[in-house]
């Protein structure tokens, strides 16, 4: 049985027990998160939504907090004596699917 939910702008599938990686969550570790915008459901039935299921959640368990490795971006022109160096590291939240409710 798989869902797919949106969460953080982005579409992901998710199975029970898996561990994802997705935007940063406003909640500590050890929490429980439930996701409400299920876009489908599959298991035994089919269950797509227009635009969402109704009445479907997946909910997990956050694992922790964290930030990505730097993506470093530089700008440069040539002749102009012009740079610029700048570094950004994206904050994410591990979650650990624990059920799908349809």
């Amino acid at each position: 049985m798989y869902a797919i939910i949106k969460t953080g702008g982005k579409q992901l599938r998710v199975e029970e027990g898996q561990a994802i990686y997705i935007e940063k969550l406003n909640a500590e570790a050890g929490e429980t998160v439930t996701f409400d915008e299920v876009l489908l459901v599959k298991g035994d039935e089919t269950k797509i939504g227009a635009p969402l299921v109704e009445g479907a959640t997946v909910e997990g368990t956050v694992e922790k907090q964290g930030r990505n490795k730097k993506v470093v971006t530089y700008k440069y022109k040539r002749r102009k004596d012009s740079h610029r160096k700048q570094g950004h590291r994206q904050p994410y939240t591990k979650v650990v699917i624990n059920s799908i409710n349809a």
